[in-house]
């Protein structure tokens, strides 16, 4: 056997006459043994991966949190962070019955305790009769718990005037995002010219573009029309389709409703239109409903895909394929961290759906807690309930407080020169256009920088504001934006307002 001194010179001679580097020796003589994964061997499409929502301006405000927990002098006091929709985060109170029956369960020797009201409690025990050995710590069915299902499928029949839902078509999940890249994981397959597109709205929510880099799918951008309140031209979805069928082979279609980062409605006309387009082009429909409750503008409904679909007739209900999607997140319940959620499939393909229900099956379950909290959500308290007036009022208080801060949102961009805002019609954002001048947009350029990024970030080191660039969102080229949360309580997101003005003013007449 070789002695590791001998071992190190044939290693270095080897080297040296293949023309490669030396191997590096450690001190003792020993060369170390290179590493197996490295960012040159590690499965490419995760480079590709991006996600806005959580980049470099997020890292930098958690840096300024600590420096000054430390100390260090900065000209603002706090970071507000008001980059992602995390509603009790942001200070939004989460729902008393919810978090009680969750206790309950979390704890069933709560059972006994007089201060729980009866509903919690029979809730908790229904809940708790549907775990495996009366835990909520146990693993569920794969699909999720029969129950919820259950509770769920009568959610959607009510939400829906009555349209059918089948329990055996609804999938709990990890949030709502889990039932996206499920569904992408099924749709995706393909090489070359074949390689499946996925159509998304430009502006668009980072998951999915994350989603399809990971996957290695194509990409097939349709723009929103910003001048027209963020709607959706179907010319616009036909133009994207066209030109995207040169090089990929197109598959499905995904709308955001309300939209996030954009807040617009769509109108029972529009949804009607893409379900034709999509039956029309042989595309399968993924419809993000996670902000159905969150409409505030006058004039402006919740229309569920699975509804409208249904009612224009067998011709569409027979044959549109369509996954929908809900969580726990947002509307008023916000509870980001539980990760509830579900997914609805309709006219799926039984060979397919046989796939999906052992696909998600590798994952073993979805946590049940969030189950819990997702059977709460669709099934709340009923009147004459114990809990049902308090629920009611807390509910009301919760989406009332955030339609006020959508319109003042709305109404302080709007008087700053140089910063033009849709009106938030829903979900929990705004996504105003702001005008870097040109000396700005040069030295980010030369810094190699996005324009709207490098604004950000000026403003996060000089305001504490922590808002995210619209460049991690996707827009028209030439525009420039940034998504900014309406969840901030009103006396906070009032200062959160007036700092952005400030710096908005201040920066525009430093780069002029």
């Amino acid at each position: 056997m070789l002695c590791t001194s001998a071992l190190c010179i044939l290693l270095l001679l080897s080297a040296t006459r293949r023309g490669l580097p030396k191997p590096k020796m450690s001190e003792n003589g020993v060369v170390p043994r290179a590493k197996v994964l490295t960012i040159d061997t590690m499965n490419p499409t995760v480079k590709n991966v991006e996600y806005a929502v959580r980049g470099p301006i997020v890292a930098r405000a958690v840096e300024l949190e600590k420096e000054l927990s430390e100390g260090m002098k900065k000209p603002f006091a706090e970071v507000i962070k008001a980059n992602i929709g995390d509603a009790h985060a942001m200070g939004q109170q989460p729902i008393t019955f919810f978090r009680q029956v969750l206790a309950l369960c979390s704890y069933p020797e709560l059972l006994n305790d007089s201060t729980f009201p009866e509903d919690a409690k029979s809730r908790a025990r229904r809940i708790l009769q549907s775990c495996g050995g009366n835990s909520m710590g146990s693993y569920s069915a794969s699909q999720g718990i029969d129950s919820v299902r259950q509770d769920v499928a009568r959610y959607i029949e009510r939400r829906d005037g009555g349209v059918p839902c089948d329990p055996d078509d609804i999938y709990l999940t990890t949030g709502a995002s889990d039932g996206i890249m499920t569904m992408l994981k099924l749709l995706v397959c393909g090489e070359g010219v074949t390689r499946t597109g996925v159509m998304i709205s430009i502006p668009q929510y980072p998951l999915y573009s994350a989603a399809l880099a990971e996957l290695g799918a194509v990409q097939i951008n349709y723009y929103l029309n910003e001048e027209k309140c963020w709607s959706l031209d179907i010319s616009e979805l036909q133009r994207a389709l066209d030109e995207a069928r040169h090089h990929c082979n197109p598959r499905a279609l995904c709308i955001i409703n309300p939209g996030n980062p954009t807040g617009q409605v769509q109108s029972r006309e529009c949804i009607e239109d893409v379900i034709r387009f999509a039956a029309k082009e042989g595309l399968f429909l993924m419809a993000d409903e996670v902000y159905q409750d969150n409409v505030y503008a006058d004039g402006c409904q919740f229309h569920s895909f699975k509804k409208v679909l249904f009612e224009m007739g067998p011709e569409y209900s027979d044959t549109v394929e369509l996954a929908s999607f809900h969580s726990t997140s947002k509307c008023y319940m916000g509870e980001c961290g539980f990760r509830g959620g579900y997914m609805e499939i309709i006219n799926m393909d039984d060979e397919v759906k046989a796939q999906l229900t052992k696909l998600v099956s590798v994952r073993l379950c979805p946590p049940v807690p969030g189950q819990a909290l997702m059977d709460l959500v669709v099934n709340p308290p009923q009147p004459g309930e114990p809990s049902y007036d308090n629920f009611i009022k807390e509910r009301t208080a919760t989406l009332s407080a955030l339609a006020e801060k959508a319109k003042l949102t709305e109404q302080i961009l709007n008087t700053v020169h140089g910063i033009s805002c849709n009106p938030v019609q829903g979900a929990m954002y705004s996504f105003p256009r702001i005008i870097i001048p040109e000396k700005a947009v040069k030295e980010a350029t030369d810094k190699g920088q996005q324009p709207d990024m490098f604004y950000c970030m000026k403003m996060l080191e000089e305001t504490g504001i922590c808002l995210v660039p619209g460049s991690g969102f996707g827009q028209k080229d030439g525009t420039y934006h940034f998504r900014m949360t309406i969840l901030p309580p009103r006396d906070k997101l009032q200062i959160l307002l007036n700092k952005v003005k400030e710096f908005h003013q201040k920066f525009t007449k430093h780069y002029s």
